[in-house]
């Protein structure tokens, strides 16, 4: 792009200043979070589609909490790097994010994360109900200050708790649509809250020379990576049940309970291939860890499946 700027009379629009550069647009964009935004963003339509009287919302009203659920979840995102901006600089993974490759300086990406916390908050409650609004502003703090602030630095079981954060999702959509929150939308955030450790110490498997750079009491730094895999498998056995409860309880049909059968002994299996992969003394792969990465691929298929699953037994099937 030319630094010169167009001298009047020459016609066509002006073109933009020559400090203006559409990579900060990115940059600001990064911080949000944008592919966690997306899981976040379908797991709480779900939980908006599946709620009773969902037909009945307005479907401005039903975008704009769906807006709300992503404006929050980049707000968490934004704070998140706020606070984490001197472990991401020394973890390869993160080391290229806006604020500690010094794109974005730490008080504005702070002060940007803070206005679109409160506004998805305040637009959420004003136009849908007060439960949506409290389980949403619930949401961001759990994570910044239970995840973030406190658990992450502190113990392995970091994600295991603060797993909680991403759970949140299914309940504020359902909310939202009926104003409480009743057994299945509690259902729901249970079958996130223990998706979140087997799909999340996969990755940590492949990444434990990062968390242990950064300091970062993950479960495969201060545990082993062996116990990391026991505890993959122990989690995704526990998942198998629990993704079958919309069905044990009545809410789901047949159809679902084939999907989340399937797709729960399908997590268990590669969840087992992590356990049984080459080890040297140590516990450490022979294999890169090429298990454990495609348990972490397979565990993303699995909740959008599911939760696709779910939607359609419910609108399309009529359960």
């Amino acid at each position: 792009m030319s630094d010169t700027a167009m001298e009047p009379g020459q016609g066509g629009a002006a073109p933009l200043p020559a400090s203006y550069d559409m990579s900060e647009v990115g940059d600001w964009i990064a911080l949000l979070k944008p592919r966690v935004m997306s899981l976040v963003v379908f797991s709480g339509l779900v939980g908006m589609l599946v709620a009773p009287g969902a037909g009945a919302m307005h479907p401005v009203l039903a975008a704009t909490a769906i807006l709300c659920i992503a404006v929050a979840s980049g707000a968490a995102g934004a704070i998140n790097m706020w606070y984490d901006r001197d472990i991401d600089a020394v973890m390869r993974r993160t080391a290229k994010r806006p604020i500690p490759d010094g794109r974005i300086a730490p008080g504005a990406a702070l002060g940007f994360g803070i206005t679109l916390a409160v506004a998805s908050v305040t637009v959420m409650w004003m136009a849908t109900n007060v439960a949506a609004a409290v389980v949403l502003a619930l949401s961001i703090a759990f994570y910044v200050f239970v995840y973030t602030m406190w658990l992450k630095r502190r113990t392995p079981q970091n994600i295991v708790i603060g797993g909680a954060a991403g759970a949140f999702p299914p309940v504020i959509g359902w909310a939202a649509v009926t104003g409480d929150v009743t057994m299945v939308p509690l259902i729901l955030f249970a079958i996130i809250f223990f998706w979140t450790p087997p799909h999340f110490w996969s990755l940590a498997l492949w990444a434990h020379d990062d968390y242990a750079r950064a300091g970062v009491p993950m479960l495969p730094v201060t545990n082993g990576a062996k116990e990391t895999r026991r505890q993959i498998v122990i989690y995704a056995a526990l998942l198998l049940p629990i993704g079958l409860l919309p069905w044990a309880v009545g809410f789901a049909g047949p159809a679902y309970a084939a999907v989340a059968a399937v797709l729960g002994g399908g997590f268990l299996l590669r969840a087992i291939f992590v356990l049984r992969d080459q080890q040297d003394e140590d516990g450490r792969s022979l294999t890169r860890d090429a298990p454990a990465r495609a348990c972490f691929r397979f565990s993303l298929y699995y909740l959008f499946i599911l939760f696709a699953a779910l939607a359609v037994d419910r609108l399309v099937l009529g359960s």
